[in-house]
């Protein structure tokens, strides 16, 4: 029996049932949490020391496109609409399997390196069988814990095609990973759909895609923002016919009425906020403050690393701090003086990055937590680092303080894929010149493109 003891560091469990440790054991036996405590017995165990770590729960990256990988920097200055004419009409038209496979594998070991062992791919770009295989080795390859949300491109259509908003999820396709890769729901990597929605679809699509989302026991996450949606009443038709509930999903919805966030909410909907990106193309404020008060597990994610940093220690304090701004003035301009105490602490932002995220991905019963039972999925942060030393505050050092710099040690299922501040992965080097190639050669075809985006 594999058993690894974890021993003497500051636990943060984020168990609502289990109270943090200022100095404890995490005990490891097949892949799993058996148990948390002060001093535990492991005779035969191997033995990390952990006596100047923080071990939290592995992060959860809740929304990215994880196949733009290979171009990371070119976006950080364009609008919405910039990125949907050059990013869908343009560059996606532009890539082969390999690129896909090689954006996949690179973006989630960047996760993992990042401390991220969760990561929600949602991926809109698999015009073939062969792009959705490759997006799923390159997953697969990382070893990191995944859910591959399987989407549709949105290129310009070709004379006597129809537009991608008339196309509705493509059913056998969708049937073809069910029975194979993603056969069995337990394993490392889970299925789901990223459907257009009524944003970037006709209801009718919108309403296939849900059902066939249901039918399947598949959730359905769907962009909603950065212009104006296709059917206005689409939700609001959705509710009617009682089809929103645990399976839908929202990234965005930062115009969304919120009275219609609240009837979503109590049908069993969930959100994902990515503030950084949402700050930067305009979508108006995050809708972080609604959902905490509405009751509903925030969620948030990174988005598209073309333009924004993909770590979910970024992604925890610019969500935190834009939403305490955002309520401090709201309260200045009702009450005229400011609050005494903060609505949202470091320790509701660490629950976005952490067991929300599990929970809204459907894998709250297998990590998201430092919980006997659940997969040991645990993150060791090196409390010495000269961005958190001294540590007086574990939870607050983590979220204001920890970055990439921090992270020592990564678990995921109990199989150490970084360790020492290093990625236990074979020939990172030639994976990185792969990954530069990849973009050059994309880059050089779009430049060459006769009705490029400007």
């Amino acid at each position: 029996m594999s058993r690894i003891l974890i021993k003497g560091g500051t636990v943060v469990t984020m168990d609502p049932e289990i109270a943090d440790l200022t100095r404890g054991d995490i005990l490891i036996e097949n892949g799993r949490i058996s148990a948390v405590g002060e001093t535990l017995d492991a005779s035969g165990a191997e033995v990390i020391d952990a006596g100047n770590m923080i071990a939290i729960p592995g992060l959860v990256n809740s929304h990215l496109h994880t196949w733009q990988s290979a171009l990371r920097g070119i976006a950080t200055d364009w609008t919405a609409a910039h990125y949907m004419q050059a990013m869908h009409r343009g560059l996606a038209t532009l890539f082969r399997p390999e690129d896909i496979y090689i954006a996949n594998l690179m973006g989630a070991l960047n996760q993992i390196n990042s401390g991220t062992t969760t990561l929600v791919d949602w991926s809109h770009n698999n015009p073939t069988p062969d792009h959705t295989d490759a997006a799923v080795r390159g997953l697969d390859e990382s070893g990191i814990r995944a859910l591959f949300l399987h989407g549709s491109p949105k290129p310009n259509p070709k004379p006597g095609q129809k537009h991608f908003s008339e196309i509705p999820m493509p059913r056998p396709e969708v049937e073809r990973l069910m029975k194979g890769r993603f056969a069995s729901k337990d394993g490392l990597l889970t299925l789901g759909l990223a459907i257009l929605g009524p944003y970037y679809s006709t209801y009718e699509v919108t309403r296939t895609d849900v059902l066939l989302a249901k039918e399947l026991d598949l959730m359905a996450s769907m962009h909603v923002g950065g212009g104006k949606p296709m059917v206005a009443d689409g939700h609001e038709r959705l509710l009617k016919e009682k089809l929103v509930g645990p399976h839908y999903n929202i990234v965005h919805g930062n115009d969304i009425a919120p009275d219609l966030v609240r009837a979503i909410v109590g049908a069993g909907g969930t959100f994902v906020v990515t503030s950084e990106v949402e700050l930067q193309m305009g979508y108006g404020d995050p809708l972080t403050g609604i959902l905490h008060k509405l009751g509903s597990p925030v969620t948030i994610g990174s988005d598209v690393e073309p333009a924004a940093r993909g770590d979910m220690f970024t992604a925890m304090r610019v969500t935190l701090q834009h939403e305490r701004n955002r309520w401090m003035i709201e309260e200045l301009t009702t009450t005229g003086k400011r609050p005494d105490a903060m609505p949202l602490t470091t320790r509701h932002a660490l629950e976005w990055a952490t067991i929300n995220g599990a929970h809204v991905a459907g894998l709250g019963d297998r990590t998201g937590s430092l919980t006997p039972g659940k997969q040991a999925d645990i993150v060791l942060l090196r409390a010495d680092d000269l961005a958190m030393f001294p540590v007086r505050n574990p939870v607050g050092s983590v979220v204001m303080q920890g970055g990439v710099s921090s992270v020592d040690s990564v678990f995921i299922a109990g199989r150490a894929v970084k360790r020492n501040g290093k990625l236990l992965f074979a020939g990172l080097d030639a994976r990185k010149a792969e990954l530069a190639a990849s973009g050059a050669r994309i880059m050089t075809a779009f430049d060459a493109l006769p009705q490029r985006a400007a």
